[in-house]
């Protein structure tokens, strides 16, 4: 299919601004959810039982989201990046490079849902300014998510 001949009511000009940033979302995203992942594999402690179930929530959340950001950038007929270079390159996400103890993750986690949290708000003056109402909707629901998801792991730190 060729992108220009889209005829959705967004000029390609447009979309393809809103899925430059849909794209550093969906690494962030993918990031996010293989830095929980890990977690929840490899927590210990006396909060194991907690952070273990409270991280495969989370991570399962996150895979869901993933196809979600995807399919939009689908949608916007872009092709959406899935290797993990491209990830790594597209990311504000620090990756870790060993397993850190389990208040060190919390905290990781919470600076990585932040992290994601600003890549969301950088999306939206693309999306607004492309009358994109779909993707406007999309990144509200995301950064509801990844905001009370921040602000219940930042109580645990309290």
């Amino acid at each position: 299919m060729n992108v220009a001949s889209m005829n959705t009511g967004i000029p390609e000009s447009d979309r393809a601004q809103i899925v430059e940033g849909l794209k550093r979302v969906l690494a962030d995203t993918y990031t996010l959810y293989l830095k929980t992942h890990n977690y929840h594999w490899n927590v210990t402690g006396p909060m194991f039982d907690t952070l273990h179930r409270m991280f495969m929530e989370q991570y399962n959340e996150l895979w869901t989201s993933v196809d979600e950001i995807a399919e939009r950038i689908r949608a916007l007929g872009h092709y959406a990046p899935g290797s993990y270079k491209a990830f790594a390159d597209l990311t504000s996400i620090a990756e870790d490079k060993e397993v850190p103890p389990a208040k060190e993750m919390i905290a990781n986690l919470v600076e990585a849902q932040e992290a994601t949290i600003r890549t969301l708000r950088e999306v939206f003056p693309a999306a607004e300014s492309g009358n994109d109402e779909a993707t406007v909707d999309l990144l509200t629901q995301r950064l509801h998510v990844h905001e009370k998801t921040a602000w219940m792991l930042r109580s645990l730190l309290a």
